[in-house]
């Protein structure tokens, strides 16, 4: 089974939430523009709220620009927002709103957010984040992620189905590994 290439860090920090000393870390590659993505958004709020501090999620970016055109730009507008410390209400927009995706819709969310404008729009004007953002998918490669949402647990690719009693399973497994049941 693929592994996690570069383990949960710091850098995870503005797109990661939960228990800040969790005994297990959950890892998702996803895509803005991706409808599984957008349908998978109220598991992982359950499964946030079941497992509370002992587990903290991640969201690292995996565009998948040959058939979401605007899935790049949203994750940099996404890091924009990460940067200004609202990555979280930015990205719960862009996934409430996948079809709606322009660089207008983009600054809109990041109005209605409160985010600095001027500071954004500087951002995406000079693409700011888009190598970090390319990183990000550049190691979800190396991890073995080739579609979107793909899920890590415990540093180990979950490849049951994506739903939200499979994923809680596992997740009580990998709470077992680590010697908390969960």
């Amino acid at each position: 089974m693929p592994s996690l290439h570069t383990p949960v860090g710091p850098p995870d920090g503005p797109r990661s939430r939960g228990g800040d000393d969790p005994l297990v870390a959950v890892v998702e590659y996803g895509d803005f523009e991706c409808e599984y993505c957008a349908r998978a958004r109220p598991m992982m709020i359950h499964l946030l709220r079941r497992f509370g501090d002992r587990v903290r999620f991640v969201f690292r970016h995996f565009p998948v620009r040959s058939s979401h055109p605007h899935a790049q730009l949203a994750a940099e507008a996404a890091e924009v927002a990460a940067s200004q410390g609202r990555f979280w209400p930015m990205h719960d927009l862009l996934f409430a709103n996948p079809e709606a995706l322009t660089p207008a819709d983009l600054r809109c969310y990041a109005q209605a957010i409160g985010l600095d404008l001027a500071l954004f729009d500087a951002a995406l004007a000079d693409r700011r984040y888009e190598q970090p953002v390319r990183a990000m998918l550049k190691d979800g490669l190396r991890s073995g992620v080739n579609a979107t949402p793909t899920y890590f647990v415990a540093g180990q690719r979950y490849d049951g189905p994506i739903t939200e009693a499979s994923l809680s399973a596992a997740i009580q497994a990998a709470l077992a590994r680590a010697g908390l049941r969960g």
